[in-house]
């Protein structure tokens, strides 16, 4: 008696909510609000298709959503609005202030997600439409704000998909985490489908072995709209259409880009409202990037499945996607390494190179034997193929590739287990082809949660009362340093890299006594972790006035781009006025240093720049066309391009514009928003509308990379005391061609003597033609990155493989 007596006082006083019986309503004016305590405190749609409330994603975790209601006990999750940052079931709400903005409080954080109304405070009433969209609306019934302007995983009919808006997959099924793929249009009007993983990032569709214009697709275009109408029609300014199996009106529709990287539209029938699907991508599931990690290859079994070769075994039983773990060190010696083949078998991408000048087996196997960056290689007609990473692999029974993985002698030769794939290896298909159901935790699971919650709580629950009191009290008194610290490893656990106390980093840089290097936005220090291991590089930030809360949310875009020609964030510090970013430390510093050394044809050679340039390439590539977040680097110089131990380039300094300066400007120029302040970048590097009062797109970078292509043929420096004039350079170049193709000049003339005659002419002359391409004043005639990425690696499926490209340079 008394257990129950006490768990009614608890439940009177802390889980009672402020009403009994609130109902779904209509719409919310100023003040009004949703809680997360207030069961069933939701918007409902006019005839009841659609409600917007808070879901439960995970234990004490919500997030503000909207869903299809027809079915009962099953929310169809359309829409959030805080899916990376759920919020706890205590004092959390969704409000709408005096300002007319819609604001998203957490009870352990505070305000967590706005709707971007901050020019336009007029919102007067939130609804929710029968078509979905939740809008916010003035008094003359104008869109202040809608869901429908920021999807989440799923289309809507009417909903359009635009320049500025991405889907994203959720994590997993089940788990609205943002995932690995996204469908959204590029710089080249496309619509592509996208898999960002933790190393590498790719394009899966449309097919990249073949030109857009051999798919059916166009990117003559500048519209980018996509859409899907309630006929169950889509169609997109790429030409990119198709319609669903029930096509007509009737049935409710979704477009959903479901956690395994498949488009799919789905069909509500009645009469019990379940989803079916009527369309979905028919590519192939083994095509879709990632779905079985690093050395995982995807099979058909009749199911897709993945595998694992021979003696390698699954990293995490629970997730395909993080692959197969290899059981030995690839850093043995030559004499001892041999290969698994596997026939029928590709891993797509990823290529060292690409020789096919009738190359032989054993050759190819040699070049990759004595390749320490070479994982294994791919053969096929004759032509090899050697990779950095393995993988995307698939195995289908018309593929005319054969893989050869490298392994130790001893591992290769155990009773020819190389020679075909282990059919017996843990199936992956459910990983694969369950698709997102959008089901919150099961109600018998949640049942059987609070049941124990309400047992513990009915024990305890006198003492919980005299401690929330006491540590409410001695909470609001505490140190305000230990919420920042709280909230750094959130982010910490959230993101995969840490947040540094300003004392750390000043013992971990000796007090910041050794400095490597210096910039537009401060110096930067060489330093050593607590492990005695881990070297970094910390950079203090000059000129960073954002509070810690702005602070915190710009490092957390820049933390989630990852890439292989990216310098790597490991974690940041804002601690009082302290703004400092920590970078993995690269040994070979900044190419600025040996390019332009008096010593540099010694150690950078012709086949080190051409590399150089490539990495550079892919890196801004995936900046500008595959990461979540659209970034323009606004800074490509020598200085920002670091080099491993490999002299593998790796571009630094990506989003600090941002970080320098807070609200519009030219700061959010380079996120994607082209509305600039000033002129920002390094005198040299600069291209024309930077100081032309122009609209600046991505193909600012593209004009300073064609800059640092000039500068590796010749050597010679933009800016800085051997650059003399601005764009002398540039004008220099441009000079010497047009002379050697009018009056026979020697184009050999520009390329650095310090190479000695030592180089390929015919990548010299495609630097130069591709530089110059990228200086053009148009910025509408420069390529985009990635067509610069196919230029140079020689992509005959190139739209720039035009005559104009392809013109000899002054050769007769």
């Amino acid at each position: 008696m008394e257990i129950l007596l006490l768990n009614s006082l608890y439940t009177l006083l802390f889980r009672a909510p402020p009403f009994s019986s609130a109902q779904g309503r209509e719409r919310l004016n100023i003040g009004d609000s949703l809680s997360v305590e207030r069961e069933g405190d939701e918007l409902i749609s006019p005839k009841g298709t659609f409600a917007a409330g808070f879901i439960q994603v995970g234990e004490n975790a919500y997030c503000f959503s909207i869903w299809y209601a027809r079915r009962p006990g099953e929310k169809t999750v359309v829409w959030m609005a805080n899916r990376d940052k759920p919020v706890p079931n205590t004092n959390s709400e969704i409000h709408l202030n005096k300002y007319g903005t819609l604001l998203l409080i957490s009870g352990g954080e505070g305000k967590v997600w706005e709707s971007a109304t901050a020019f336009r405070r007029d919102g007067k009433t939130l609804e929710l439409l029968e078509t979905g969209n939740l809008v916010l609306t003035n008094g003359t019934g104008e869109f202040v704000w809608q869901s429908f302007a920021s999807p989440t995983d799923t289309l809507l009919p009417g909903q359009q998909l635009t320049r500025n808006t991405v889907l994203v997959s959720n994590r997993d099924a089940g788990n609205y985490l943002p995932g690995s793929y996204s469908f959204k249009f590029n710089d080249d009007n496309v619509l592509y489908l996208i898999y960002s993983g933790p190393e590498v990032s790719s394009v899966y569709f449309p097919l990249q072995d073949s030109a857009v214009y051999a798919q059916g697709r166009s990117n003559f275009n500048s519209t980018r709209l996509a859409a899907i109408d309630d006929m169950g029609a889509f169609s997109s300014s790429d030409l990119f259409h198709f319609s669903s199996s029930d096509y007509g009106r009737g049935p409710r529709r979704r477009l959903t880009l479901d956690h395994d990287g498949l488009l799919r539209v789905y069909s509500m029938k009645e009469p019990n409202w379940a989803w079916e699907v009527v369309w979905f991508l028919d590519m192939g599931v083994c095509r879709v990037h990632g779905l079985c990690g690093s050395y995982g290859i995807c099979i058909y079994a009749p199911e897709p499945t993945c595998t694992c070769p021979p003696g390698f075994s699954r990293k995490d039983p629970s997730d395909w996607s993080k692959g197969c773990l290899l059981p030995f060190n690839l850093t043995f010696d030559q004499a001892n390494v041999d290969f698994l083949k596997f026939p029928r078998t590709d891993y797509y991408g990823y290529d060292l190179d690409t020789f096919s000048q009738d190359v032989s087996l054993e050759n190819c196997t040699e070049t990759c034997r004595k390749d320490h960056r070479c994982k294994g290689f791919g053969f096929k007609d004759r032509t090899c193929y050697p990779k950095f990473v393995l993988l995307n692999g698939r195995r289908t029974p018309n593929e005319p590739n054969t893989i050869y993985i490298k392994v130790p002698t001893a591992m290769a030769g155990k009773e020819g287990e190389g020679l075909a794939l282990i059919q017996s290896s843990i199936n992956g298909s459910g990983r694969i082809i369950n698709t997102s159901s959008g089901k919150p935790p099961s109600d018998g699971v949640r049942n059987l949660y609070l049941r124990y919650l309400v047992g513990f709580v009915g024990t305890l629950g006198a003492m919980e009362v005299v401690l929330i009191v006491l540590g409410w009290y001695f909470i609001r008194r505490m140190n305000r340093s230990t919420e920042p610290v709280k909230k750094g490893y959130r982010l910490q656990q959230a993101m995969g890299f840490r947040r540094f106390t300003y004392t750390e980093l000043k013992k971990a840089t000796t007090n910041f006594s050794e400095e490597i290097g210096r910039g537009g936005f401060g110096q930067v220090y060489r330093g050593l972790l607590e492990d005695g291991k881990t070297a970094v590089a910390v950079k203090r930030l000059d000129g960073v006035t954002q509070g810690e809360a702005e602070f915190w949310a710009e490092v957390a875009v820049i933390g989630r781009i990852n890439h292989i020609n990216l310098v790597r964030v490991l974690g940041f510090c804002a601690e009082g006025k302290h703004r400092l970013l920590v970078y993995e430390y690269l040994e070979n510093r900044s190419l600025d240093k040996l390019l332009f050394s008096s010593d540099a044809t010694k150690v950078l050679d012709w086949e080190k720049r051409y590399s150089i340039a490539v990495g550079t390439a892919m890196g801004l590539a995936y900046l500008h066309e595959e990461c979540l977040e659209w970034v323009l680097h606004c800074d490509v110089k020598p200085q920002n391009i670091l080099l491993d131990e490999h002299f593998r380039p790796k571009l630094a300094d990506f989003g600090m514009s941002k970080l320098a300066e807070t609200g519009a400007g030219g700061g959010d120029a380079c996120r994607g928003k082209f509305e600039v302040s000033r002129a920002r970048g390094t005198r040299g590097y600069m291209a024309p509308e930077w100081i032309s009062n122009q609209e600046v797109t991505a193909k600012a970078d593209v004009y300073s990379f064609g800059v640092v292509l000039l500068e590796l043929v010749t050597g010679r420096s933009a800016s800085g005391a051997n650059g003399g004039k601005w764009n002398q350079l540039v004008r220099c170049v441009k000079e010497k061609v047009e002379e050697r193709q009018h009056e026979g000049g020697a184009v050999e003339e520009l390329v650095d003597k310090g190479l000695q005659g030592d180089y390929d002419m015919a990548q010299v002359e495609l630097f130069l033609r591709v530089g110059l391409l990228c200086v053009t004043i148009n910025k509408d005639e420069r390529p985009t990155m990635s067509a610069v990425v196919g230029l140079l690696l020689g992509d005959k499926f190139s739209p720039l493989a035009n005559p104009l490209v392809k013109t000899p340079i002054g050769r007769s």
